[in-house]
């Protein structure tokens, strides 16, 4: 053994204990730092060759907080409102360092412990966001796998429909697809462009007036002018305004319409957890397949979502995988015969720790305080003249802008001014140029609303 890596051996117990002591300073200092860096402090530093001999665990952990830790956003913190971003919960946390400690590769029977704590966990999540046990699930590493995978099984039943199989035959074997939905998520059009159906089947349907909602009559109208079976991508959760789509309206068009129903969830669905907004996911069952992202308001770690579908048979048909040293399909299948991975990180570990470390109350009360903060956030920025709110809170995101001239570069200096206090991404709503506040971090506060509140006051004046 090399004597760096059989030292690092001997010592582990204590190299363990230091990198728990610098994690738990990281976070213990997300408040005071910046939340993110400015540019300066966040440019990449002078690259360093490869080593040649190492110096060790120790010496790595120093090299890291000195050269990268300080140009890190408190990403994992309460102010950081961008892309829907989670934090890890204490739970959670545990839960991802022992994933990584006991580095199970959860694919097989033939060592199946990590498969089955991923099926008990998805049975808890099928429960928390209301789906019957026709559902079932599986772990991949986002929304857009989750959203990949769910298209890829509507493709095979778009092949079952006409007799042929994707799988076996090839995407052309289809002929013309048409993939209908209001206001997709940008992961789509990617999933559509792998699953080789191309961005160009995706139609858009003319949504409600003023609203990111698909109008249900004009889906109906599409579905008429489709020949052949179609694939319908719902929305619960829009990514400006958090708007959802009737779900028993689009589930009613089947009726007169043969389309498969995948429903990008991907945090709209933890509406389920309220009994304030569970309303909003009524109709969430009837879908074929179900995106949800786990890293956004389980607050799991990077990475992890699941995949939910009504038609397990059509996703072992895409995805199963044929070797010797792998089990074979059966009643239960593996779960190498269920995602494009054959190598899966038990990601289950750490939402199975804080599911039984929070329960369901737990993890409403996060639901339901974010949205309170992001009404809250509405309400500050509702009373300062130099913004304007360009859509009511639905649930947990708040679309703002100038309230005089919001082009992209003035709202990026409005972004980089607030950016130490709080950060928030770029967006485009009804053609307006916009920012989007989403919280769904567990530590965020009205403590916390305040202080973004006041740096985006401070900001959008300094600008105006």
């Amino acid at each position: 053994m090399d004597r760096t890596l059989a030292a690092d051996l001997a010592r582990l117990p204590d190299l363990l204990d230091a990198t728990r002591r610098a994690a738990a300073e990281a976070l213990a200092a997300l408040d005071a730092r910046p939340v993110v860096p400015d540019a300066g402090a966040a440019a990449p530093p002078a690259p360093e060759p490869l080593p040649e001999h190492g110096t060790g665990t120790e010496a790595a952990l120093e090299a890291f907080r000195s050269r990268w830790q300080p140009r890190f956003s408190a990403s994992a913190g309460p102010r950081y409102l961008g892309f829907v971003t989670g934090g890890a919960t204490p739970a959670a946390l545990a839960g991802d360092w022992l994933t990584a400690a006991h580095d199970q590769n959860s694919n097989s029977a033939f060592d199946g412990a990590g498969q089955h704590l991923e099926r008990e966990t998805t049975g808890w999540l099928r429960e928390l966001f209301g789906l019957s046990d026709a559902h079932t699930g599986t772990f991949v590493s986002g929304a857009t796998m989750s959203n990949t995978v769910g298209l890829a099984i509507a493709r095979e039943w778009l092949g079952e429909r006409l007799g042929v199989s994707p799988a076996e035959d090839g995407a052309a074997a289809l002929g013309p697809v048409r993939v209908l939905s209001g206001a997709p998520h940008s992961s789509i059009a990617k999933a559509l462009a792998v699953l080789g159906l191309g961005r160009a089947s995706l139609v858009r349907v003319p949504t409600l007036p003023g609203r990111e909602a698909v109008d249900p009559a004009a889906l109906d109208r599409a579905l008429a002018d489709t020949p052949g079976p179609a694939v319908v991508v719902a929305n619960a959760g829009t990514v400006n305004t958090v708007d959802f789509d009737d779900l028993p309206a689009l589930d009613a068009l089947r009726r007169r319409h043969d389309f498969w129903l995948h429903t990008d969830a991907a945090f709209g669905a933890f509406a389920a957890l309220s009994p304030r907004h569970a309303h909003l996911t009524a109709g969430l069952d009837a879908s074929d397949s179900v995106c949800v992202d786990l890293h956004k308001w389980l607050n799991v770690p990077y990475d992890s979502a699941v995949q939910f579908t009504r038609r397990r048979d059509l996703q072992t048909r895409v995805f199963q995988n044929a070797a010797a040293y792998l089990g074979p399909l059966g009643d239960d299948p593996d779960l190498v015969h269920l995602t494009p991975e054959n190598s899966h990180r038990l990601r289950a570990l750490a939402a199975w720790f804080t599911l039984r470390a929070y329960g369901r109350a737990g993890h409403r009360e996060i639901v339901e305080r974010d949205v309170d903060c992001a009404r809250a956030l509405a309400g500050e920025l509702e009373r300062e003249p130099a913004l304007r709110l360009l859509a009511p809170v639905r649930l947990n995101v708040v679309c703002f802008t100038l309230a005089t001239a919001p082009t992209p570069e003035r709202l990026a200096a409005l972004r980089e001014a607030a950016g130490a206090e709080v950060f928030v991404t770029p967006t485009v709503y009804g053609g307006t140029p916009a920012l989007r506040a989403a919280f769904s971090n567990w530590r965020t506060t009205q403590a916390d609303v305040r202080r973004a509140a006041e740096a985006l006051r401070t900001a959008a004046k300094g600008i105006a």
